[in-house]
């Protein structure tokens, strides 16, 4: 009996999640089908927020202008490089034995 009032329950909740997602989905395909708002119609209205955002202060250089350089760069490694530096890193632990060395 206790399996089958489970069992019940779990559907119920499986059937209002469903229920919820369909419901957002319908919400959010409404909305982005709706034509966006003017400035002058509501102050507070996404586009007139982002035009007074300034950037920040990391993508800008020492004269406030826009960084268009990338920001990280990455040396690939090979294979070997890769291996190398982390048995290094391994032998160099206060943890790893001179005999677990030799055995590899």
């Amino acid at each position: 009996m206790l399996h089958l009032i489970y069992l019940v329950v779990f559907t119920i909740l499986a059937l209002l999640a469903i229920s919820n997602l369909l419901r957002s989905l319908v919400t959010l395909s409404v909305d982005s089908q709706r034509q966006p708002t003017t400035a002058h119609n509501y102050p507070y209205s996404q586009n007139s927020f982002r035009a007074n955002q300034s950037p920040h202060p990391e993508l800008l250089d020492t004269y406030g202008n826009p960084i268009n350089e990338p920001l990280l760069v990455m040396r690939s490694l090979s294979v070997e490089d890769a291996r190398q530096q982390l048995d290094d890193i391994y032998h160099k632990s206060p943890s790893s034995s001179p005999e677990t060395s030799e055995e590899l």
